[in-house]
């Protein structure tokens, strides 16, 4: 049986906080009032059955700050840049991101969107995620060193066929 994708609530923030939390170190460590903020921000946010993943994505006019996010906002007019996507450690392979990129994918298109943004750490690197995101059509766009020289990135766009 597939867990179902919906949308997430004020009710979920506790778990995807320690979730989030867990992978601190691919994504970046959050406090409670820092994800309720973001998740006012996002574009796009949606959950896996019972929290076995979620992701959370921003448009050209939400109020961020990451570095990342504001690269892109240098670079597009508009675009749909995709801050974290998470899966939990038991819900691994079941295909989880792959399906929360292709609902995202409909959901741009429906909202006129034709870029979808994101990046991939290249320092710590990270060939799963840069593997993945290549085989769902992604091309590098960019990178660059972050936080000081603690982080380097490497930046994707995909084209969505209207």
């Amino acid at each position: 049986m597939t867990s179902r994708i919906s949308r997430i609530s004020q009710s979920d923030e506790a778990a995807i906080l320690a979730l989030n939390n867990e992978h601190a170190a691919e994504l970046s460590w959050l406090e409670a009032e820092r994800l309720s903020f973001l998740l006012g921000e996002a574009f796009y946010t949606k959950r896996i059955g019972d929290l076995e993943a979620f992701i959370m994505t921003f448009d050209q006019e939400a109020n961020y700050d990451s570095p990342n996010f504001i690269w892109f906002c240098d670079r597009y007019e508009r675009f749909i840049y995709v801050d974290r996507v998470v899966v939990a450690a038991h819900a691994r392979g079941r295909g989880h991101a792959r399906r929360l990129y292709q609902d995202l994918f409909e959901h741009a298109e429906r909202a006129g969107h034709t870029l979808v943004t994101c990046e991939v750490n290249t320092d710590p690197p990270n060939p799963a995620s840069d593997a993945f995101h290549t085989a769902l059509g992604f091309a590098e766009v960019g990178d660059a060193v972050i936080h000081g020289g603690k982080k380097a990135v490497r930046y994707y766009a995909r084209q969505i066929i209207a």
